[in-house]
C-alpha cells in the first residue's frame, strides 16, 4: 500500500523527514494552504458584505424617495447641503473614499500590501460605505456597485493580513470582480470584469483559484439574496436583419455618448485650466453647485434621483418614457461624479443607457421596444467603461435576454470603437492616476 507521499513523489522513499517537509510545503501552516484559505474565506465574506451593503443602499433609496414625494421642494435645499457635507467629510477624514472605488482598486495593484493601509484600508472602506449611503440619502445619482468593488478588495486584504500571507495584485482583481458578481448577482459578469477591465492594464494572469473566488462570492450573494434577476426576466430578442440596421446606430450613438461622459470626468479630474483650478481650490463650494444642479433636475423631472433603476426597468419592459430622460440623467450622473462624492456610476450608467435606447425607439418604431432599450444600455455602458464583453454579459444576465446576445456583441464592439473617437483613455484607468500611493505608505 502506497502512502500519500509516495503517490505525490513516486520513486522516492518515504521518511519522517520528507513527510515533515511535505507538511511544511503544503500543510495547514504552509503559505500555499493559508493563501487558499484567505482567498476562499474572503470570497464568502464578500458575498455576505456585498449583500448587506446592497440592502442598506436600497433602504436609503427608499427613504429618500418617500422624502422627495412628501417634501417635494425641500431637496432644493437639502441635496446641495448633503453634497457639501459629504465632500467635506470625505476630504477631511477619508480622501481615498471619493469617487467610484474601481480606480482605487486598479491603483492598488502596483503595491497591494501597502494599499491595505490606504486605498483599501478598513477605515477607508468603512467610510466609503457610510458616505455612499449618505449620498443615496441625499438624492445623488450614484450606484453601489463601484463602492462594492473597493469594499470587496479590502475584505481580501483583511483575510490575507489575518492569516499572515502576502497580498498579490491578482487577488485584488479577484476581490474587486467578486464584488461586481455579488452586487449584480451575476457571477459571469464578475469574471469577465476581472479579465477585461481590472486586469487589462497590468496583464495579470487570473488563476483557477481567483476564478473560484469570483464564482463563490456570486453564489453566496445569490444564496442570501435569492435567485433573482436584476431587471427581471425580459427575454428580449430581435430578428437578424433588424439587428444589422439597429446595432450600428445604437453602437455609434451610445458609444459616443459614453465617450463624452468619460471625457468630461477625466477632464475635470486631470485637466489643468482655470475651471479645474477653481474646483480644486473650492471643493465644498463646487460640490454645493453640483448639488444644486442635481436637485433642480430631480425636483422638476422627478425621475433623475438615485440609481434610476425604476425608470430603466420601466423602459426595458416597454413603458413609454419622456425623451428627455436620457440627457437629464446623463447630466445628473456627470454632475454627481465630478462633485467628488463617494459613489459608483454603474447603475446610473445603465439608466442613462436605457434613456439612449428610449430615444432610439423613435428612430426604429417598428422594432421590439425592449430589445432597442437593452441595446442602448449595452452601447452606452460599453462606451463609458470601455469593457464591451462585460457590458454584454451584465445585460444578458440582468435581463435574461440571451436571445439578444449576437446583436449585443455587435453593438458593444461598435460602441467601444465609437467611444474612442471622443475619449482615447479608459475612464477607470485614467482616474486611477489620481490615487498615487503616498510615499509614507511605500516606505
Amino acid at each position: 500500500m502506497k502512502l500519500p507521499f509516495d503517490r505525490l513523489m513516486p520513486g522516492k522513499r518515504w521518511t519522517p523527514a520528507r513527510y515533515r517537509a511535505l507538511l511544511r510545503a503544503r500543510g495547514p501552516r504552509s503559505v500555499q494552504f493559508r493563501t487558499r484559505v484567505a482567498i476562499l474565506t474572503g470570497a464568502i465574506l464578500i458575498g455576505i458584505v456585498a449583500t448587506a451593503f446592497a440592502q442598506a443602499a436600497d433602504w436609503a433609496a427608499g427613504v429618500f424617495n418617500h422624502y422627495a414625494q412628501n417634501r417635494h421642494w425641500w431637496p432644493l435645499i437639502t441635496t446641495p447641503l448633503m453634497f457639501m457635507g459629504l465632500v467635506w467629510l470625505t476630504r477631511r477624514y477619508a480622501p481615498f473614499a471619493r469617487g467610484s472605488g474601481i480606480p482605487q482598486v486598479i491603483a492598488s495593484q502596483a503595491e497591494p500590501n501597502d494599499a491595505t493601509k490606504t486605498l483599501i484600508s478598513p477605515r477607508t472602506v468603512a467610510a466609503k460605505a457610510a458616505l455612499t449611503i449618505g449620498a443615496v440619502l441625499g438624492g445623488a445619482s450614484v450606484g453601489r456597485e463601484g463602492p462594492t468593488v473597493q469594499i470587496a478588495a479590502a475584505v481580501m486584504g483583511l483575510t490575507h493580513r489575518f492569516v499572515r500571507v502576502p497580498l498579490r495584485g491578482g487577488v485584488l482583481i479577484a476581490g474587486g470582480a467578486a464584488g461586481v458578481a455579488a452586487a449584480f448577482n451575476t457571477p459571469l459578469a464578475g469574471l469577465m470584469f476581472a479579465i477585461e477591465e481590472l486586469a487589462s492594464a497590468y496583464e495579470q494572469r487570473v488563476t483557477l483559484l481567483v476564478l473560484a473566488a469570483i464564482v463563490i462570492a456570486g453564489m453566496v450573494a445569490q444564496s442570501v439574496q435569492g435567485d433573482y434577476i436584476y431587471f427581471g426576466v425580459i427575454g428580449a430578442h430581435m430578428p437578424l436583419l433588424s439587428a444589422l440596421l439597429v446595432a450600428p446606430v445604437a453602437g455609434i450613438a451610445g458609444g459616443m455618448a459614453g465617450g463624452l461622459f468619460s471625457r468630461t470626468l477625466l477632464a475635470m479630474a486631470l485637466g489643468r485650466n482655470v475651471v479645474t483650478a477653481w474646483t480644486r481650490a473650492n471643493p465644498v463650494k463646487f460640490a454645493g453647485l453640483c448639488g444644486c444642479v442635481v436637485a433642480l433636475l430631480g425636483v422638476f423631472t422627478g425621475l433623475t434621483w438615485g440609481t434610476g433603476y425604476s425608470a430603466a426597468r420601466a423602459m426595458i419592459v416597454g413603458v413609454d418614457a419622456p425623451l428627455w430622460f436620457g440627457p437629464a440623467k446623463f447630466l445628473a450622473t456627470a454632475t454627481t461624479a465630478i462633485a467628488g462624492l463617494p459613489g459608483g456610476i454603474f447603475a446610473p450608467s445603465l439608466a442613462v443607457g436605457a434613456g439612449v435606447g428610449n430615444l432610439l425607439r423613435e428612430v426604429f418604431p417598428g422594432e421590439p421596444a425592449s430589445a432597442i432599450v437593452i441595446l442602448g444600455m449595452v452601447a452606452y455602458f460599453a462606451g463609458v467603461v470601455r469593457a464591451p464583453l462585460t457590458a454584454v454579459i451584465i445585460l444578458s444576465e440582468t435581463t435574461a435576454s440571451r436571445g439578444l446576445m449576437l446583436p449585443m456583441f455587435a453593438t458593444a464592439f461598435i460602441a467601444d470603437a465609437a467611444s474612442q473617437w471622443i475619449c482615447r483613455e479608459k475612464l477607470y484607468h485614467g482616474l486611477s492616476q489620481t490615487f498615487a500611493m503616498p510615499a509614507a505608505a511605500k516606505a
